[in-house]
């Protein structure tokens, strides 16, 4: 009867603590609990509120010419592409062929039965030594400015993305905002899968490119992004970004980008990785930064301004901290854990006479 009874009043606190769920308290207002915070990028009925765009973010059918570009480094690679590289290599086409003509024409055996016996030309020699030269000085310029601004590192202010690669998905986790994790999949076609579950339609984005868990991103607020695997490597690939990053297991590999325009914008893993590498398709989904704020609150995450946010991480277990803040968990994602995957640290390192880029 003790037991029974102590069981009875657990539970009626537990009943109690259900309904009244702790708020986060952003400067001078109480925010409700996230689990009941709607998620502002789906409907009542859990479809997507932003669909593609007609000219932006996606493969467009007969159009010619890279993506339109909503990042700066996108920009600058884009025009460095338009305006330096394709004039250059159109007027060394053009010059070439215009040459190889003349001589066929200008030397061929009727027009010049006696050939001429001239072994060198100093001048000409000098001016196809020089002029590569001048132009590849000419190219290099803004070519290391853009490789300087590609791996410029990310400002304090910047929202960490983690994305993990496996055969054959993405799974994504937000470490500055709290235990946000989920897994994002291809979606099929009607006729591909059985009844109740989830298939494509035209709101959730083009066929084999539209997923069931979109990455969403704040507007204009710099992105770190940082990439790895579970098994083989990846690439996390965003044309309109300007954005391909190889996910390595066991390595962590980071780049930065800040998106200029809201929309819905759509990638691939670009590195082959197995049979179904054409199936891992990436979609971000670029919302201004009071949306992904509400957002954030609405998965059970937090943002830095929240004032005393709870933690909505698992308590720490023992040998917790041997562990990087921003692993991932193994067994999460369809991974089992390794046996001793933790390291004491009273242990005395051994030393190594190996090199750094040995590895």
């Amino acid at each position: 009867m003790i037991a029974a009874g102590l069981m009875l009043a657990g539970l009626g606190n537990a009943a109690h603590a259900q309904d009244t769920a702790p708020g986060v308290q952003v400067g001078n207002e109480t925010v409700t609990a996230a689990a009941s915070l709607p998620d502002p990028t789906l409907n009542p009925d859990g479809s997507q509120k932003m669909g593609e765009s007609a000219d932006i973010g996606h493969p467009i059918d007969a159009r010619f010419g890279l993506q339109q570009q909503v990042t700066d480094t996108g920009i600058e690679a884009h025009n460095f592409h338009n305006y330096i590289l394709m004039p250059i290599i159109t007027a060394i086409t053009l010059f070439v062929l215009v040459l190889l003509l003349w001589v066929v024409f200008r030397y061929r055996a009727a027009r010049n039965p006696e050939p001429s016996k001239t072994s060198h030309n100093t001048f000409i020699e000098v001016v196809w030594t020089v002029v590569p030269v001048l132009i590849l000085v000419f190219i290099a310029v803004p070519s290391i400015r853009l490789l300087a601004h590609q791996y410029k590192p990310a400002p304090d202010n910047a929202i960490t993305l983690k994305a993990i690669g496996s055969q054959w998905y993405w799974s994504y986790e937000y470490p500055d905002n709290g235990d946000i994790q989920f897994t994002s999949n291809m979606l099929k076609e009607k006729n591909e899968v059985t009844g109740g579950q989830r298939f494509r339609t035209d709101q959730d984005g083009p066929r084999l490119l539209a997923v069931d868990n979109r990455v969403v991103l704040p507007v204009g607020r710099p992105i770190r992004l940082i990439t790895t695997a579970t098994d083989v490597i990846h690439s996390w690939a965003m044309p309109a970004f300007w954005m391909k990053l190889d996910a390595i297991p066991g390595r962590l590999n980071e780049k930065t980008f800040t998106i200029d325009k809201p929309g819905l914008y759509f990638g691939q893993c670009s590195e082959l990785c197995g049979a179904r590498h054409a199936f891992m398709p990436i979609v971000v989904e670029a919302v201004p930064e009071a949306e992904f704020a509400q957002w954030v609150r609405a998965k059970g995450g937090t943002m830095p301004e929240d004032k005393n946010a709870p933690s909505t991480a698992a308590p720490a277990q023992p040998a917790a901290d041997t562990v990087d803040a921003t692993a991932t968990p193994a067994g999460g994602m369809g991974v089992a854990a390794p046996a001793g995957n933790t390291v004491d640290a009273t242990t005395e390192a051994v030393g190594t006479t190996q090199p750094a880029t040995g590895n």
